[in-house]
């Protein structure tokens, strides 16, 4: 188990993890390529389509990059340093254990938020199918499924991962195909549309640039997710090496998939008639005469929500169990079954997701709102003290360890400060922007109080010893 361990202290060389190394190369791989391609690109991309037209291309390209800029720094400290608690470990390794008590709490209530909204949103789904069952009935038969299946092994979260990643992958590639043959005018009863969507309505930035800003805020939010594959490393036979290949695969083929897909869109569509709230997927496949599309379309969310819970559940149990391996959590949860699972962390996280789910069916508009809002801006911060912790512990593996950088950030450390400073001008957008300003203050209030528990902790260790 893991020692807290203060940022001056020397680096671990990869301490062997309790948990049972059932993860493949192949289901990592597909997690890093399916764990971000979720409701927020098949549905939530029409709004970043409405506030930026065509220029949504320039905002996923912003977006993307700074994405894929955290990834490649996780990957950086993961490869070199894994462990069940990735980017928790990490923070407190670089910065002290009130970092790592921070990121590891805020990342954790972030997700059991965030499963309530998934498990609710594919229970919608399944009850649109089949009426006669209440949509709680069908809450609870996903979380009792998904809990069964963590509870027992973790290869079986990976094949469920690796299956729904596969399923979603495949759905978009087959999209951005049929997509180009309609561009070009291949498809039965179509024509070679050219440029005029993306020059027509307006020109390709409608609104000039600040729509482009708007249309990053949009979106930034939708790459959360990737983080996972960093926790899920440690659970795999070569950690360093998984997690290395896994980062690798994924960052552009994720940039492609996002990128792509908006350039057909807005190539095919008149970027004005797509709706907020309306799957601009669907709008596509209704114009390429796909039958069912948007019946298609539902049952590929369908299989993102539910992806989304089992991803959640697994990263929210795998953090909360390494909270525990440092000390930051009840003792209690370091339990691991025989098979090498925590099943005492899983039980803690689908406790409190559940507790999440019932406050989003009863309460949505009132007690859930306010928990939606407290974790609206917690990725960023997230991100942050990833690269504030990639700032200080790279330096520090170069000179103890420097064979254990496999991967390495690029141009560091330019594009770790720029990286930071994208993240900055994000938050300053959510200022300035009635919608989001309620979603960051609620979060730097849940970050505060985190700050402050996390304070009085250290404080009270320091009188002990």
């Amino acid at each position: 188990m893991h020692d807290a361990q203060s940022a001056d202290a020397p680096l671990a060389a990869g301490e062997k993890e309790p948990l049972a190394a059932g993860l493949k190369q192949r289901h990592l791989t597909m997690l890093g390529l399916g764990g971000v391609i979720g409701a927020g690109l098949f549905v939530g991309s029409g709004a970043g389509i409405a506030v930026a037209g065509p220029g949504i291309i320039v905002s996923y390209l912003i977006a993307g990059a700074l994405a894929m800029l955290v990834m490649r720094m996780l990957g950086e400290l993961s490869s070199a340093m894994p462990a069940s608690g990735a980017f928790s470990v990490h923070a407190e390794r670089a910065l002290g254990r009130w970092a790592g008590f921070t990121v590891g709490w805020l990342y954790w209530f972030l997700l059991v938020v965030v499963l309530a909204v998934e498990a609710t949103g594919a229970a919608q789904i399944a009850h649109g199918w089949a009426p006669s069952v209440p949509q709680w009935g069908w809450v609870l038969v996903f979380m009792l499924v998904f809990t069964t299946a963590n509870l027992a092994a973790v290869k079986n979260f990976g094949e469920f991962e690796f299956w729904f990643a596969a399923l979603k992958v495949g759905a978009i590639v087959l999209f951005l195909g049929l997509s180009l043959l309609a561009i070009f005018g291949v498809l039965p009863d179509t024509d070679a549309v050219g440029m005029s969507n993306l020059t027509g309505q307006g020109g390709f930035l409608p609104h000039g640039w600040s729509g482009v800003i708007s249309g990053v805020l949009a979106v930034v939010f939708a790459f959360g997710g990737l983080e996972v594959v960093t926790i899920a490393a440690a659970e795999s036979d070569d950690p360093a090496r998984a997690v290395g290949r896994a980062v690798r695969s994924a960052v552009w083929r994720i940039l492609f998939f996002y990128v792509g897909s908006m350039l057909v869109i807005v190539t095919l569509l008149p970027w004005s008639s797509i709706q907020p709230g309306q799957s601009p997927y669907v709008a596509v496949l209704d114009h390429v005469g796909v039958p069912a599309a948007g019946q298609i379309m539902n049952i590929v969310v369908f299989v993102a929500l539910l992806s989304a819970l089992n991803a959640n559940l697994y990263g929210s149990s795998r953090m909360v169990f390494s909270l525990a391996e440092r000390g930051e959590a009840p003792r209690a949860l370091l339990k691991v079954s025989g098979g090498g699972v925590p099943r005492r962390a899983v039980l803690a996280s689908v406790a409190f997701g559940f507790a999440s789910v019932i406050l989003n069916l009863k309460w949505p508009d009132s007690i859930f709102h306010y928990l939606l809002n407290a974790v609206g801006a917690v990725l960023l911060f997230v991100w942050g003290l990833i690269a504030a912790s990639q700032l200080r512990l790279r330096p520090r593996i170069e000179r103890e360890m420097p064979e254990r950088l496999t991967l390495r950030m690029w141009c560091f450390p330019y594009l770790t400060w720029a990286a930071l400073a994208g993240m900055a001008g994000v938050i300053v957008l959510m200022l300035t922007d009635a919608e989001a300003r309620p979603q960051l203050l609620w979060s730097a209030a849940a970050t505060a109080a985190v700050l402050v528990v996390a304070g009085l902790r250290e404080l009270r260790l320091r009188r002990t010893k």
